[in-house]
């Protein structure tokens, strides 16, 4: 069973995602707190596997809660939850230790896959925030990737660079007059190929590697 602890300070928003999340199957919300002060409190009493965390809160904001839980439980996986979408928030919570990045309306689908990326130490982006605020944090933020990409078909960099410029396998498969089974092929072989596991991780990929042209 794995443990989460909710850091919210909006009640309302803090009872939806804690219901959202106990109908997951092996979750367990075993607590909730109300600004970064208590979130930092029942860390340390409950130690808690996964915590989300508000990032704008009272007392103390979620960046620096982030960074006292995981200085004291290195083990905790934080997922910052937010309804606004800055770069730098995304840059400072990531910085802080935070494994994923959700908004607050995000589906339940979409909150489970958080918690199965940030449990296997896997980065994770909600499908919101692909847009400019992604090119953004990345551009800023370039990571050093080794070559996979060396090992891409033509086809497959095709098929990329449509993903990352947001066209959806259907019209993929318009555009380059194949079956939408074939692109889903190809997507699920290019995750494998760079180990990425959703769309927002092609899309940053394929921003860092200069296959989009942001210009």
């Amino acid at each position: 069973m794995t443990t989460i602890l909710f850091a919210e300070d909006h009640e309302i928003t803090r009872e939806t995602l804690s219901k959202m999340a106990e109908k997951i199957e092996g979750m367990k919300v075993i607590g909730s707190a109300s600004n970064g002060k208590e979130a930092v409190e029942f860390s340390a009493k409950l130690h808690p596997e996964v915590v989300f965390m508000d990032i704008v809160m009272p007392v103390m904001n979620g960046i620096e809660a982030t960074k006292a839980i995981l200085s004291e439980n290195p083990e905790a996986k934080v997922i910052a939850l937010t309804s606004h979408t800055q770069a730098n928030m995304i840059q400072d919570m990531f910085s802080a230790g935070a494994l994923a990045f959700l908004v607050k309306n995000c589906k339940p689908q979409e909150l489970s896959l958080a918690i199965d990326s940030a449990l296997h130490n896997r980065y994770y982006v909600s499908e919101a925030l692909t847009g400019s605020v992604i090119e953004n944090f990345v551009v800023s933020n370039k990571p050093i990737i080794t070559a996979f990409s060396d090992n891409l078909t033509s086809r497959e960099r095709e098929v990329l660079k449509l993903i990352a410029e947001g066209y959806s396998s259907k019209e993929i498969a318009n555009k380059l007059k194949i079956s939408a089974k074939t692109i889903g092929a190809h997507r699920e072989n290019l995750m494998k190929k760079l180990d990425l596991h959703n769309i927002a991780g092609l899309t940053r990929y394929a921003i860092q590697r200069g296959i989009v042209d942001l210009s």
